[in-house]
């Protein structure tokens, strides 16, 4: 996994932090198993311990539980409205007809493409986010953000490139570049870009950048690539 970064020390020697941690961290224990043992003879004297009323009913316990919320109706956003990302994509006027035309399903009728909803724009319905991606090696190949106005839904993102893929991250809309070198196979990129973009005013604005670079010495992106060994002679 990317990002395994947290290194553990190995403290500062005799009578350093990790010796005063350790001699804490026993004291912490000692009356740890202290309260413990007050709290276990309490129960076995009889009459007053937890341990004589036996086990909550179910009934009990299915009263005493809140009753459980959809998340629309929390946070006070209208449910998403499913819409038809093929649809979208094909009536578009600003994607052009070589990516149309290359739309067709992998298998049956099944597209590939994924469709995203949430809160980017403020707008009064959710957005909707389409990333088209190629059969095979599912690569992304574009990226498109909706926005439902009275006339329907409006193209207001869009990002058309190889090996990028956009998702929604607490209101703010995050695009994945990944970065190829050389001799890169699909699936171990050199590294990626991270852009985060906000809604401002009428448009998406960059608020943030990360370049991440990976390690190619993991996996089977080893630095040198996969090998072959070649038959002896007779």
């Amino acid at each position: 996994m990317r990002g395994l970064g947290a290194r553990i020390d190995g403290g500062d020697g005799p009578g350093g932090p990790r010796r005063r941690s350790v001699k804490a961290a026993s004291t912490t224990a000692v009356a740890v198993l202290a309260a413990v043992g007050v709290s276990l003879t309490a129960c076995s004297t009889g009459g007053t311990g937890s341990r004589d009323e036996g086990a909550a009913r179910a009934d009990e316990v299915a009263s005493a539980a809140p009753a459980p919320s959809s998340p629309s109706a929390s946070s006070g956003q209208p449910p998403a409205k499913r819409v038809d990302p093929i649809a979208l994509i094909k009536d578009d006027p600003k994607i052009g007809a070589r990516l149309k035309d290359d739309l067709k399903p992998c298998v049956a009728d099944a597209y590939p493409v994924d469709t995203s909803y949430g809160n980017l724009t403020g707008g009064a319905s959710p957005d909707v986010v389409v990333n088209v991606m190629t059969c095979g090696d599912a690569v992304g190949i574009g990226t498109y953000v909706y926005r439902e106005t009275e006339g329907g839904y409006q193209n207001v993102f869009m990002v058309e490139d190889a090996a990028v893929y956009a998702t929604i991250d607490r209101g703010d809309l995050v695009v994945t570049k990944q970065v190829y070198a050389k001799g890169d196979p699909v699936a171990y990129p050199s590294g990626e870009d991270v852009i985060t973009y906000r809604w401002a005013g009428n448009k998406f604005s960059q608020h943030d950048w990360v370049h991440n670079d990976y390690s190619r010495a993991v996996g089977d992106g080893g630095l040198d690539g996969p090998t072959t060994t070649e038959p002896s002679g007779s």
